[in-house]
């Protein structure tokens, strides 16, 4: 056995050991678990490497930042509430498109923020009382926010477990939008049919407008959407019109989002608005510092380069049982570092970008799992539902389904790739 697997493996027990004995958050346990693989390799303890590693994930981090206090600002300003209001006017004579409209509408904060637990706090709360209220059963309703966080994380434009992939493996986040697509929206539309099948006769459109009205902000018109607008708009244009448009990077766009926000809804107290954001948003912020510790070490130790030469010594078959744990990390971005990263160079004969989006989706589905299964936690909140597990049993076929979908798009990931580019 090889100094480098003795090393990574400690590294990994160091992790799990943090994680389910001493109940640490995985951010500060991808932390302890570099410091001790730079203890052990004989680099005492690295500061400058774990500084630099730190700094890694800089850009995704600004990211999830402007983008949490932008939906914040957007959720105080009541547009989400609108928005919401809006849909079930608009489908509640055709339920099964009401289902699959309302699925996108959770997924849509996750989609700019990169964020599962951004959708459950948001768009999830909103829409939990119209789930409720059109027949769905309280543990049902909370699968089905749950599940449609998870696609959240995984769609485009945004999506940090890939951005996390990207720098472990030195590939650029460009060309991920049709991979993320492919593994996200089927799954997404199974997960709203089968819920609309199992559950959803007839609505009651009185009743469920009934619920929303407290939720509606007094201050009505057009202007409210112009932050909206512009984020979701300018960052579509700089990829249709990218040579005439200046590049802003997203950190700016959804800061110039958020500065419009205030100026339309001058109440809003951006103070307390960004702080709140900035505390739903720290743990994963933790765990992209500890993200880029953990692969800052793996490259000093010469781990990144031992996996890289014996992933492709591995059979076909133990490839697909090592993506297919993915999910039993209990956290996506973890699950991306530890097991996506070297994954990457398992399946090194296959397109890399279509890869990548089969491996986050298996990663994203870890927010579902125990022992902290924190999305089925937030979702459960929603519906008053003190058993969180009950959740995550409510959500097994729209899981399986995510996973058969993955890992076919990871089988066939070269023909896709001829395919579509």
């Amino acid at each position: 056995m090889s100094f480098e697997l003795i090393l990574l493996l400690l590294m990994l027990a160091t992790f799990a050991v943090s994680v389910f004995v001493l109940k640490m958050p995985a951010g500060v346990s991808l932390i302890l678990a570099a410091v001790v693989g730079g203890l052990v390799d004989g680099h005492g303890i690295p500061v400058r490497h774990l500084v630099e590693g730190g700094f890694g994930f800089l850009e995704a981090i600004m990211i999830i930042a402007t983008a949490m206090i932008f939906m914040k600002i957007m959720e105080s300003s009541g547009v989400l509430a609108r928005i919401s209001i809006g849909i079930i006017k608009t489908f509640y004579r055709k339920p099964t498109l009401l289902i699959i409209v309302i699925v996108l509408f959770v997924m849509f904060p996750g989609m700019l923020t990169g964020l599962s637990s951004t959708c459950v706090l948001t768009t999830g709360v909103l829409v939990a009382p119209v789930l409720l209220a059109i027949g769905i059963p309280r543990l049902a309703a909370g699968s089905l926010i749950a599940m449609a966080a998870v696609f959240g994380e995984v769609a485009p434009p945004i999506s940090i477990p890939v951005m996390i992939i990207g720098g472990g493996v030195d590939m650029p986040y460009i060309g991920f939008t049709i991979p993320l697509l492919l593994v996200s929206l089927p799954a997404a539309l199974f997960t709203a049919v089968y819920f609309r099948v199992r559950f959803v006769k007839k609505i009651d459109i009185d009743l469920v407008l009934e619920k929303l009205q407290s939720l509606e902000n007094g201050k009505r018109g057009f202007v409210l959407y112009i932050p909206l607008i512009f984020v979701i708009g300018y960052m579509i244009s700089e990829i249709v019109l990218h040579e005439y448009l200046p590049h802003l990077g997203v950190p700016l766009i959804f800061t110039i989002g958020s500065l419009l926000g205030i100026l339309i809804s001058p109440r809003t107290k951006i103070i307390s608005v960004s702080r709140e954001a900035l505390r739903m948003a720290l743990p994963v912020i933790v765990i992209l510092v500890g993200v880029g510790m953990f692969l800052q070490i793996l490259t000093l130790t010469g781990i990144r380069g031992f996996l890289a030469v014996s992933a492709l010594q591995l059979p076909d078959a133990i490839k697909y049982m090592a993506a297919s744990i993915m999910p039993f990390m209990g956290s996506a971005y973890a699950s991306a570092s530890v097991i996506g990263v070297p994954l990457v160079y398992v399946f090194i004969g296959k397109s890399a970008i279509v890869v990548t989006a089969s491996l986050v989706m298996m990663a994203a589905l870890g927010d579902l799992m125990p022992p902290p299964s924190l999305l089925c936690a937030y979702a459960a909140q929603t519906v008053e539902e003190k058993n969180h597990f009950k959740i995550l049993k409510q959500s097994i076929i729209p899981i399986i389904f995510s996973m058969i979908t993955a890992i076919i798009v990871l089988i066939f990931a070269e023909e896709i790739s001829r395919f579509f580019f």
